[in-house]
């Protein structure tokens, strides 16, 4: 069983961490516009409905932002299934590779393992 705390067990973890960010951002701002669209749809009121019109305009800005980015990046692959597709392997990969670390080592100490200077 892996090891949480050996060094090697983070390899790649920056770049996998930011995808995942960046699709929790996406997904928390796709789901803003939809509150925006049911909150459209039930008021009453002209004044807040062109309040409510601009936000939700600019978070459909700040989807395509973030998409686009996640696009650049090679995190998100709309057009592409087969490519998605491996994207979407590999996180799952990651995250049984997650899960079978051992996350309470018996031996905790880990003297040796990083390079530190000479005292």
């Amino acid at each position: 069983m892996k090891d949480y705390l050996d060094p090697r067990n983070a390899e790649g973890m920056p770049n996998l961490a930011d995808s995942a960010f960046a699709m929790d951002f996406l997904l928390t701002v796709k789901n803003g516009i939809r509150n925006y669209s049911f909150a459209l749809t039930e008021t009453a009121s002209p004044e807040l409905r062109k309040v409510l019109t601009r936000q939700m305009e600019a978070a459909m800005d700040l989807h395509g932002e973030i998409a686009d980015l996640m696009i650049e990046k090679g995190w998100l692959n709309p057009n592409d299934f087969k490519a998605q597709y491996e994207v979407d392997l590999k996180a799952a990969e990651t995250a049984v590779q997650i899960a079978e670390l051992n996350l309470y080592p018996n031996d905790t100490d880990r003297r040796g393992m990083f390079a530190t200077p000479d005292k």
